[in-house]
């Protein structure tokens, strides 16, 4: 997890946890296994571990990466699922969503200004975004972000 007094996290720096979910063996990844909340996100992780275009990638879990966005005027955190390192050197952040909704968009919103601030700032790489609403997107979209 990110120290507040450390705000830059690495995976190769994370701690040992331990989860009674099931998980899934990485191999293109500092952290060993994937925790699999959902079917769809092991078949995403399997996707990336079969992927020329991703040579990294973490599921967003006690990594501390969030995105902090309004919602019913109130200040909330959103954790996009997964960050990928693409064979481009792309960043991308992505969430899984089965459906949408106006709190959904309210986290794309802030999350697309994030990566609009972090690119301008520069100095952390090129990061770019996206959603998957449907299994099926998961090759489509890696193929759109890396270039392929």
């Amino acid at each position: 997890m990110i120290k507040t007094d450390s705000p830059i996290g690495m995976t190769g720096q994370m701690r040992t946890w331990y989860t009674s979910k099931p998980t899934l063996r990485a191999t293109k990844s500092h952290i060993s296994h994937v925790v699999g909340d959902s079917a769809w996100e092991g078949y995403t992780a399997n996707t990336f571990e079969a992927r020329d275009e991703v040579l990294a990638y973490a599921k967003n879990d006690h990594l501390g990466f969030q995105i902090h966005y309004l919602w019913g005027g109130s200040r909330r955190r959103f954790l996009p699922d997964f960050l990928i390192r693409l064979w481009n050197g792309k960043t991308l952040a992505l969430e899984i969503k089965g459906e949408d909704s106006p709190q959904n968009q309210a986290k794309r919103d802030a999350l697309a200004e994030w990566v609009a601030a972090v690119n301008a700032a520069g100095g952390f790489g090129e990061w770019c975004w996206d959603v998957v609403f449907a299994p099926h997107e998961i090759d489509d979209i890696i193929s759109l972000h890396a270039g392929a």
